[in-house]
């Protein structure tokens, strides 16, 4: 591969906390940033303390940071040679990395051939069976139109089967099928969904693991063949298959294992030369791993990797732009302690709806072993426009007992007022038995939910049930 030209100003295609946490690790490596925003976010905080500011349209998303065309031009406005596009928004939005490219702009992230690969459900799977990587047994390629040959693929599979969107993400697109009787109806009504979500109708199916673990392996790879695997984290406290809580290293899975898995993703990355910062994900259950898809980008919950391996990722998505190697080998990798991240939402913990406004207090918790990354001071405003996330609370501990202690201490100290938060959410799953226990899988936060008494009685959400 040919290195990236090195660059000295960096636009940030993104908003909020990690706008900030990306700007912070610019400076640290000496370089200048541009912030694009919206007109919602003149006064976000990334924005203010940015060496260089440039609105690019309206509050709604669509026409500000998802415009891709008005970034590209923001880029050349302001002279930046370089473009991180966080997380969401268009991070792994292929067409818009191949205009930044063809623009003579380094986009921070993976190539778009490998965006493109990897993007596509079907050939990820495909492309991460050639290289080993343990996959969800299922349809080796598309579903066929044929609904006989549906019929038989699925009970050869065994049923429960789930029905994916080879173009889906985020939940979206995939729908779970018990008996043969279900199937065709099911096949028929995912595929228009896929082509209405995704304008791509194509199909894939999967046995259904009933009681799985979300597991992540964290990668970094430069653009001289060095490819990383940085440990583990543990994703599965999920609500609507969105992320609420992650831990790392993931309690109970023997790290041989986890090592055996690493060092195949490794080499997957080696083998389709991807470059920068992703993500494997795995669904676990009975001490097997099945791969379901790669994440070619930078993760929310990338801080508990950050601290139980002291590797700055983001600095190393930017020294990897810029053609620099990795200078570290695999055998001096090594994790300690553990690490838990809580996602701290502007949103009612019982019902879940946003609460955007303004927020009059904000004090943060402090002390060993704590990390808080947020874009918010005490005057900040939380708009209705975008995601509810406002920060992160980060506990790390030399034991997860310890992580676990400092993380309930660090949440009663936290101060929010005038909107609503989930932080009693996250007080409460802090005492759950069955989360101090470890290895919870992907379906127990919903369940504990649906368990909580009284939500009339804020009370009870911080009850052991």
């Amino acid at each position: 591969m040919s290195a990236p030209q090195r660059f000295g100003r960096v636009l940030i295609a993104n908003r909020g906390e990690i706008a900030l946490r990306i700007q912070r690790a610019c400076r640290q490596l000496g370089l200048e940033t541009v912030a694009v925003y919206s007109e919602a976010d003149a006064q976000s905080r990334h924005v203010l303390e940015a060496d260089i500011a440039l609105c690019i349209g309206p509050a709604s998303a669509a026409r500000s940071y998802l415009d891709a065309a008005s970034i590209i031009l923001a880029a050349k406005v302001t002279g930046a040679t370089a473009i991180h596009p966080g997380y969401g928004f268009l991070s792994e939005n292929a067409d818009f990395a191949e205009a930044v490219e063809k623009a003579g702009i380094t986009f921070i992230g993976p190539t778009p051939d490998s965006i493109r690969l990897m993007g596509d459900k079907i050939t990820a799977k495909q492309t991460m069976q050639a290289s080993g990587v343990p996959c969800v047994p299922g349809s080796d390629g598309p579903l066929p139109e044929d609904e006989n040959a549906i019929l038989d693929l699925a009970n050869s599979v065994g049923f429960p089967v789930i029905v994916k969107a080879s173009g889906g993400g985020g939940g979206r697109g995939m729908r779970v099928v018990w008996s043969a009787d279900e199937l065709i109806k099911a096949v028929a009504l995912t595929r228009k969904e896929a082509q209405q979500a995704f304008g791509n109708p194509t199909l894939y199916l999967e046995r259904f693991m009933q009681k799985p673990r979300h597991i992540e392996i964290q990668v970094l790879c430069d653009t001289h063949g060095t490819a990383l695997w940085l440990g583990a984290r543990d994703c599965s406290l999920q609500r609507r298959h969105q992320k609420v809580l992650e831990e790392a290293p993931p309690p109970g899975i023997p790290s041989e294992l986890i090592a055996e898995i690493g060092a195949r993703c490794a080499q997957a990355c080696r083998n389709i030369e991807y470059r920068g910062a992703g993500t494997f994900e795995f669904l676990y259950e009975d001490g097997i791993f099945a791969f379901i898809e790669m994440n070619t980008r930078l993760q929310v919950e990338h801080p508990i990797t950050e601290e139980t391996t002291g590797i700055d990722i983001v600095c190393a998505q930017i020294e990897i732009a810029q053609g620099k190697p990795l200078m570290i080998a695999q055998n001096a990798v090594q994790t300690s302690g553990h690490a838990i991240e809580c996602r701290i939402n502007a949103e009612d913990p019982f019902t879940f709806a946003p609460s955007p406004g303004q927020i009059s207090q904000w004090n943060l918790p402090g002390g060993a072993g704590i990390r808080i990354d947020t874009h918010i001071v005490a005057g900040s405003v939380v708009q209705p426009y975008y995601d509810s996330l406002i920060a992160k609370v980060i506990a790390r501990g030399a034991t997860r007992e310890e992580a676990i202690q400092r993380l309930k201490v660090a949440l009663s100290e936290m101060q929010v007022e005038t909107i609503a938060t989930n932080i009693p959410l996250h007080q409460a799953l802090l005492c759950d038995r069955d989360f101090l226990k470890g290895g919870v899988d992907i379906h127990h936060l919903e369940h504990w939910l649906e368990k909580r008494e009284n939500p009339d009685d804020k009370a009870s959400v911080s009850a052991d049930i």
